[in-house]
């Protein structure tokens, strides 16, 4: 039952059926957010015939969008604190919409990596305030935990769908219409956020100014970083792209902690990360998504490659993990009510560090294994990433929620470059620079096979250590209240 008998910008929910439409609307943004990361992966070679566009420019069409969003969620998560999360929210989603609409007009390959990167920007303002949006509609810390859930679920079978629904739809429509139908998404997402997410409270926002050098600074920081690892891939880690973008990122970051620790009204103030909470889920979370990046990026690989399947294919296999997803929230609830979270995340990078191991073990016994170790693994990453979600962002000063989300976004966006970077890198000096296509030969398929058992055992060993350092540094709180 809603209480309607509270303000509107006091309104909480007792049930997530009672707030069906405001989690529906979040989602479905959330969604939307997370399918444009790779639903136009899988279109990519009908975009280079139409557009005349060569393999730099195709990598731009989907790198453009993930540097524009990697690089300003802070900027966009501070920007909400101060002037208000759904007022962000509802701008992002009229831009995401708008500029979708816009693809019907491009020509380009210039034009579309222009647009791919705008609607980046319109995404960064989206992610983290769908986040904490979802923490103002609930009071009691199991709903909250609950709605995250969904949320990442959510999230999640967009990042993994987004190949699958790409392909199915390119069978029937152009590839713009891949693009098109964000407009219509986004309206009803906007539509019910304005109708059921109520208004900022301006008690709930912070009065601090903008800080502009350091929004600056960091975009710098996170966008060099992504590109670093995108270029060490494409041109080598050797090379002068890949070593100016590294340092310029180095250089970045050491500005940006120099300035955030100088200034009077810092956009991330870093004594929060004094807090174990902060500091461990933030680490955590960068582990999560280097699992998740990893293999996500070596299982499109194994199916439509080295098994030669076809992406509607390729993309049904990854349905455990959706479904684990899912299935597995009582079991990683539970864990956490009982031993709290310290312990609950352990016993999830536990999972992840070796269902990797079994991974390994799984490439040359078929898909009935690999399967079997999709469904520990997402156990196990469900379970860190619930938990270090709602802790980072429950662990933040009520004025700072959205910068919570957006940082933990960003820890999610940073560890996606590097697991990508990692499995890119040692497939092209354990395997083959350039992945042939059609049919492989037993020859390719056996070093294929034999590259994919070090990258997993390698993100095996990282995963657990980051994964785990980070759970060490969390509370032993059982419900999300610590701060």
């Amino acid at each position: 039952m809603t209480t309607l008998t509270a303000p509107a910008s006091q309104r909480t929910y007792t049930s997530l059926r009672a707030a069906w439409i405001p989690m529906f609307a979040l989602c479905l943004a959330f969604f939307v957010e997370m399918v444009d990361n790779t639903l136009l992966t899988i279109a990519l070679p009908t975009i280079g015939r139409d557009l005349g566009a060569g393999t730099t420019a195709l990598q731009w069409v989907t790198g453009a969008y993930s540097l524009t969003f990697g690089g300003l969620l802070l900027t966009a998560g501070s920007a909400a604190d101060r002037i208000g999360r759904r007022r962000v929210l509802l701008v992002g989603l009229a831009a995401f919409g708008t500029i979708s609409i816009f693809v019907a007009f491009v020509s380009t390959a210039g034009e579309l990596i222009a647009l791919r990167a705008a609607l980046g920007v319109a995404a960064a303002m989206m992610a983290p305030i769908t986040n904490s949006l979802v923490f103002r509609l609930f009071d009691a810390a199991e709903l909250r935990m609950r709605a995250m859930t969904v949320m990442i679920v959510v999230g999640m079978s967009g990042f993994i769908l987004g190949p699958l629904l790409g392909g199915t739809a390119l069978a029937h429509v152009s590839w713009q219409w891949l693009l098109l139908v964000n407009a219509p998404i986004a309206l009803i997402a906007w539509i019910g956020v304005r109708k059921g997410v109520a208004a900022d409270d301006p008690a709930g926002l912070t009065k601090d100014r903008l800080d502009l050098p350091g929004s600056a600074l960091s975009i710098a920081t996170i966008g060099l970083a992504c590109y670093t690892a995108t270029s060490g891939v494409e041109h080598g880690w050797t090379s002068v792209w890949t070593f100016a973008s590294a340092l310029g990122a180095v250089l970045a970051l050491v500005a940006f902690v120099v300035h955030e620790r100088r200034t009077e009204q810092p956009m991330l103030d870093l004594t929060i990360f004094r807090s174990g909470i902060v500091r461990g889920a933030s680490i955590a979370q960068v582990g999560t998504s280097i699992a998740m990046a990893g293999v996500m990026f070596g299982l499109i690989l194994h199916f439509q490659y080295a098994y030669g399947w076809s992406p509607v294919r390729a993309g049904l296999a990854n349905l455990p993990l959706i479904v684990t997803m899912i299935a597995a929230t009582p079991l990683s609830e539970g864990l956490a009510k009982r031993f709290g979270h310290r312990i609950a995340c352990l016993v999830g990078a536990v999972f992840l560090a070796g269902s990797l191991v079994g991974m390994a073990w799984g490439v040359e016994h078929g898909y009935l294994a690999i399967a079997f170790f999709m469904v520990t693994f997402t156990f196990g990453l469900r379970t860190v990433m619930t938990i270090c979600a709602v802790a980072l962002v429950d662990a933040m000063p009520e004025n700072r929620t959205s910068l919570g989300a957006a940082l933990n976004d960003t820890a999610q966006e940073v560890g996606t470059s590097v697991g990508t970077a990692i499995v890119g890198t040692l497939i092209a000096v354990l395997v083959t620079t350039v992945l042939p296509d059609g049919t492989w030969g037993a020859d390719l398929v056996q070093s294929f096979f034999h590259g994919e058992r070090i990258v997993y055992v390698t993100l095996a060993v990282l995963v657990g250590i980051v994964a785990g350092a980070g759970a060490l540094s969390l509370s032993s709180s059982r419900s999300v209240d610590e701060h």
